[in-house]
């Protein structure tokens, strides 16, 4: 039911930044909680960030933390991801998803978008 487009992946050197955005579909967007995580090749999908239905609490991965920032502006129906600090590791395909409940559990999601590859070159 819900539709999710993540767009902002690239290519970017180590210690620089991108900003990730994920759009989602329907009317409803503030019902969700929304979540970040990154799979890269041969590795299991980890948790990266998730924000709370107003955006007032927001939790993070340790290896991202004080690094990268999860926002979302429920008028716009979209969630934010900014990326600082970028480090060779960080490279993998980032996914946005919702939630009915607040979680850093991937099998707590409903919904995922296709993902946006993030390449971070050292």
């Amino acid at each position: 039911q819900v539709q999710l487009a993540e767009s902002g992946g690239g290519l970017q050197q180590a210690g620089g930044s991108l900003r990730l955005s994920c759009a989602a579909s329907g009317r409803t967007f503030s019902s969700y909680v929304m979540g970040w995580f990154r799979q890269a090749p041969g590795k299991e999908r980890e948790f990266v960030a998730a924000v709370n239905w107003r955006g007032s609490s927001t939790s993070y991965a340790d290896s991202v933390k004080g690094r990268f920032t999860i926002s979302r502006d429920n008028a716009k129906n979209t969630v934010y991801l900014q990326m600082n600090s970028l480090k060779p590791e960080d490279t993998a395909v980032y996914y946005c998803a919702t939630s009915s409940k607040y979680s850093q559990r991937g099998q707590d999601y409903n919904y995922w978008g296709q993902g946006t590859q993030v390449t971070v070159s050292s």
